[in-house]
């Protein structure tokens, strides 16, 4: 499977950092002077951060993107030191990436690289990419103390069954953990507005992506995305919900040509709702 990801020029690059904050997946950060991608794994391939580079430093490239390699990351990562280091393990660790983390970790100690204690650098604003795109994983995250419902018939069925963030696809990481052998929900982005029990119909015990594809720009990479979470994280099962309009059929379609692109034949369930938020059709597609 062929996949874009950026390539920076470090010849070229003067350290500005103007491309910092538009990395949506916060892969990118500038160290020792350089503008540097610490992660493969939560790259795009957009290329959000192209137009914002004044020395064209920035450039996107097409190659044979194998399943995410931990151990080839860290390849790439040792040469370039320490501090670049430190940002990709601190960078797997904020995305919640517990699995890439520990082998991160077994590879340096296999290569006998020592660290010394580890302690996050201070970064100025900005130099992380976007807050609202960074990954959680809500999956172990216990409730604190709740404030009372103020009343029954209000809060009945209404508790939230969101298990990450980010959930629109364009920032979603296909590899990252919430997705490995999830039963996976496509949703429509008018979806749950029009649903009042969206979360306790279909979204419980799954993780989530949200498109418009009427809307959305760069579908291509959407059916990229798709087909990688099907080949390489191996989810279980997807889950379309659409609405009733004619436009939203193209989810359905996306989804069936990434299964195709896959080559794994996971079982795709379509569910068709109607402007008042009923189901009327649901079906194994």
């Amino acid at each position: 499977m062929k996949r874009k990801i950026i390539q920076i020029d470090e010849e070229k690059c003067n350290g500005c950092g103007i491309c910092i904050p538009n990395c949506h997946e916060g892969a990118m950060q500038l160290i020792d002077g350089k503008a540097r991608l610490i992660s493969d794994l939560f790259c795009d391939g957009l290329g959000a951060c192209i137009g914002h580079c004044p020395e064209g430093a920035i450039e996107i490239i097409e190659r044979e993107a194998e399943p995410y390699d931990e151990r080839k990351v860290m390849e790439i990562m040792v040469p370039k030191g320490r501090n670049t280091i430190l940002a990709h393990l601190e960078h797997l660790r904020d995305h919640n990436e517990t699995e890439f983390l520990q082998q991160a970790i077994d590879y340096l100690k296999q290569n006998n690289i020592m660290m010394g204690p580890e302690k996050k650098e201070q970064h100025s604003p900005g130099e992380c990419g976007c807050p609202g795109s960074m990954a959680r994983d809500f999956r172990d995250e216990k409730p604190g103390n709740e404030t009372p419902a103020i009343a029954a018939v209000e809060t009945q069925g209404a508790g939230s069954e969101l298990r990450q963030w980010p959930v629109q696809l364009h920032l979603l990481n296909p590899q990252a953990g919430y997705f490995k052998n999830a039963d996976v929900v496509l949703a429509a982005d008018c979806a749950a507005f029009a649903m009042g029990n969206f979360h306790a119909r279909f979204l419980k015990g799954k993780s989530l992506a949200i498109a418009c594809p009427k809307l959305d720009s760069n579908k291509e990479s959407y059916i990229q995305k798709l087909s990688s979470m099907i080949a390489d994280t191996k989810i279980n099962s997807l889950t379309v919900v659409m609405m009733e309009v004619p436009c939203c059929g193209g989810l359905l379609h996306m989804a069936q040509t990434a299964r195709t692109n896959a080559c794994r034949n996971i079982p795709i369930k379509q569910a068709i709702v109607s402007l008042q938020g009923e189901v009327i059709e649901e079906e194994w597609v």
